[in-house]
């Protein structure tokens, strides 16, 4: 992906064909009836295997006659199809799994063998560990001075939603970003319209030290959540604060491989 990751992947089933039923809108998200209605298309088309990756709901799990993939599933494994869901992405909290009904085989997620490393620089000389998997052009070491806008006591700002910052405090900076709230990626695009030059999202307590690495819009990386503490006290305790990203490609063979996701979906155990 765009100069990361190269190599040959192939997966268990490569002469499999595709069919795809779009049940999820940008505007009004995954309805309930357009679930219904493409496990009905599918078993109709004589599908052999149906995979759906809709979940969520922070582990309130509905009973099955009122969850629509549970009662979709339920008619296309009466019919003899596999079915295969997502466990979720709330994780790494107990009770966090969903699509649970025992017709349903379901899948959490996984880590592969290799890695996207960004590490964010401070001009107290510290560096700290992200991913990210921007391909533009680097801050090739250049040092910029970096704001956290949470400091203002605006959630909204703190977290880069849009229209949020203010184009005179973030011009030419690179902003430390919470994730959570709206994607993160488009995180990225807000700084780059009010003028910033990078971004260091900064996981919260929820997401601990999982990193997901994003093709950002603009050079940014995220970060732990102990490193995203530490990258704000310096931007707050520092005079005059600074910082750079530097992107360090793909690190391959890293074991093991694959472990569960840190945002993974989770049973009552934990």
């Amino acid at each position: 992906m765009s100069g990361y990751a190269s190599g040959i992947a192939k997966g268990i089933a490569p002469k499999a064909r595709i069919a795809a039923y779009k049940v999820c809108w940008k505007d009004s998200g995954c309805l309930d009836s357009d679930i219904l209605a493409a496990f009905d298309a599918a078993v109709v088309d004589g599908v052999d295997v149906i995979s759906i990756s809709i979940g969520g709901g922070d582990g309130i799990t509905s009973p099955y006659y009122l969850d629509p993939i549970a009662i979709g599933s339920y008619g296309a494994a009466s019919k003899g199809i596999f079915v295969s869901s997502s466990a979720g992405n709330e994780g790494p909290n107990g009770m966090s799994v969903t699509n649970l009904a025992p017709w349903v085989t379901t899948v959490g997620a996984g880590t592969i063998d290799r890695n996207f490393p960004a590490d964010a620089i401070l001009g107290d000389g510290h560096r700290l560990g992200g991913v990210s998997l921007y391909a533009g052009v680097p801050l090739k070491g250049r040092m910029f001075p970096v704001i956290y806008p949470g400091n203002a006591g605006m959630s909204s700002a703190s977290l880069c939603m849009e229209n949020s910052l203010d184009p005179k405090h973030v011009r030419g900076k690179i902003v430390i970003c919470d994730r959570g709230s709206s994607p993160r990626v488009a995180k990225g695009l807000v700084v780059k319209k009010a003028g910033g030059v990078g971004m260091i999202l900064a996981n919260g307590a929820s997401n601990g030290e999982g990193l997901v690495g994003d093709a950002h819009l603009i050079p940014a990386c995220a970060v732990g959540s102990n490193e995203g503490d530490r990258i704000k006290a310096y931007a707050s305790s520092h005079p005059n604060p600074v910082a750079s990203i530097d992107f360090r490609g793909t690190i391959t063979g890293i074991k093991p491989a694959p472990v569960i996701a840190s945002f993974s979906g989770e049973d009552q155990t934990g």
